[in-house]
């Protein structure tokens, strides 16, 4: 088995390589609350309204930037954005020297597994659609930085 994500770093591997360290979790897609006072970061159990809840993956991927403008790419361009990544995500273990989690589909090989184990936010998430932003501290969720 070819481990490429021990033997590469991120700026060496290919487009596939790249995409296939996501896992498929969902977590980047919740909204976040910065305090204003701490800076802190919080997750919310609301995700974009582009969030397939069961797939757990972005339905309109493509396209997403121009039609949610604050939605960030995840790229080497922009390393300074991996601090509101949640801790299981790949990308942010990678550039924090971590091991990917035992349950990652490239470890695992299975997508299915990650659910099952309640490593996505599958189940778990509100859509954006059925929230007042007004109101996000009350979604304020612990779960996804875990």
């Amino acid at each position: 088995m070819n481990n490429f994500w021990e033997t590469k770093t991120l700026s060496q591997m290919s487009q596939n390589e790249w995409e296939s360290l996501c896992d498929g979790c969902g977590k980047c897609c919740l909204n976040k609350i910065i305090d204003d006072e701490t800076e802190a970061l919080h997750f919310t159990n609301v995700a974009c309204h582009l969030l397939h809840t069961k797939t757990c993956r972005c339905k309109k991927y493509e396209n997403r930037l121009k039609i949610v403008p604050d939605c960030v790419k995840i790229s080497l361009d922009d390393i300074e954005q991996f601090h509101w990544l949640p801790a299981s995500c790949a990308y942010k273990r990678l550039i924090e020297e971590k091991p990917l989690p035992e349950w990652h589909p490239l470890i695992t090989g299975s997508q299915s597994a990650m659910h099952k184990g309640g490593h996505s936010i599958r189940g778990k998430i509100v859509s954006e659609t059925q929230v007042d932003p007004d109101n996000l501290e009350d979604y304020i969720a612990i779960w996804p930085a875990e």
